[in-house]
């Protein structure tokens, strides 16, 4: 009787311990985003059947950031699961915040691919202004120091014999405020988003004195990272989740979604389609790779200029902070 029921109550441990890790919670992924469009990420799993694996090996947790400097904070706290980093704030991360196990798994997007966009730096018509010297003794508008845009703006102003602060001044400006103190003629020279370069007030009175392609090539601008820990211990999950992703992705760049894409991107930033028509997801926007690899040679190439302008103490190895595998592997299930 004793062998019986001591048979029974294993047996009644396995079939618990079996039912418990069926219910297993998913990983929940925390993924954070500053602005949409151009990152995708807080509409990413939205089309209808690109999400195979959510709510079964994974959840979806889109944070919204105001800037990349917290996620290096809510990251390193252990808040955030993968952080979009642009090249800069990458370096900084790694460099500055110690964060030595960062590894990039995911492209963004890209600026300067031959035959889509590249961000323009815009100057007023009536301006003057013709050429990169004539913004001598000048006030310009920035984002934020250190920023990819205002790496390549310093880089083009620096070709040109102009340095900060001997030759002209910056400004931080929101980029929701660069149209204004541009028109006011607060500052004379700011940079425009994809979003504020098709406005069509600033194609009238605006135009374009130099673009981000002009001042450093193409860039790797943003990047989806995660630390190597996090990596290891989830791995089957983060694939599923990759999977996911790029399905998604490819559904968002198939012309014949367009304008389902778009009224899905204008929804959820309460804008009218009309805005985005013409050019997001279109070769007027952003490239982003439908593989999710990033450029590598453009990201070494970022990096030095960013080390060069004195924004990073020593050169980064882009290859050492790499790890692709997690993509690879979802595409490879979707061939």
């Amino acid at each position: 009787m004793r062998k019986h029921v001591v048979i029974a109550f294993v047996a009644a441990a396995l079939l618990a311990l079996g039912l418990g890790a069926a219910r297993a919670e998913p990983l929940k992924i925390r993924i954070g985003w500053v602005v949409c469009p151009p990152e995708l990420t807080p509409v990413l799993l939205a089309p209808p059947g690109v999400a195979r694996h959510l709510g079964k090996s994974y959840a979806f947790e889109p944070q919204h950031f105001q800037g990349t400097p917290a996620m290096i904070t809510a990251l390193a706290a252990g808040q955030l699961d993968i952080a979009p980093f642009t090249y800069p704030t990458f370096g900084t991360a790694i460099e500055n915040a110690g964060i030595s196990d960062l590894r990039v798994v995911f492209n963004e997007f890209e600026d300067g691919v031959p035959g889509y966009f590249t961000e323009p730096y815009l100057v007023l018509k009536s301006s003057g202004i013709g050429k990169v010297e004539d913004l001598k003794g000048k006030v310009l508008a920035t984002n934020a120091v250190g920023s990819g845009v205002d790496i390549a703006m310093r880089a083009m102003l620096k070709k040109h014999g102009l340095e900060d602060k001997r030759d002209y001044s910056v400004v931080e400006i929101a980029f929701p405020n660069m149209k204004s103190v541009l028109l006011e003629g607060k500052v004379s020279l700011i940079t425009a988003t994809v979003l504020s370069a098709n406005d069509p007030e600033l194609k009238v009175k605006a135009k374009t004195l130099f673009t981000e392609k002009d001042a450093v090539g193409e860039t790797q601008f943003a990047l989806w990272t995660a630390r190597e820990s996090y990596i290891k211990a989830h791995r089957a999950a983060l694939v599923d989740f990759m999977e996911d992703s790029l399905r998604a992705l490819r559904w968002y760049l198939d012309p014949k979604n367009h304008d389902q894409a778009v009224k899905i991107v204008a929804d959820f930033i309460k804008r009218p389609p009309q805005l985005f028509t013409g050019w997001l997801l279109t070769h007027q926007d952003q490239y982003r790779d439908p593989n999710g690899l990033p450029n590598v040679p453009a990201l070494q190439r970022n990096l030095d200029t960013a080390q060069r302008l004195g924004f990073l103490k020593s050169r980064l190895e882009a290859s050492k902070y790499l790890d692709l595998s997690l993509v690879k592997a979802a595409a490879a299930r979707l061939k």
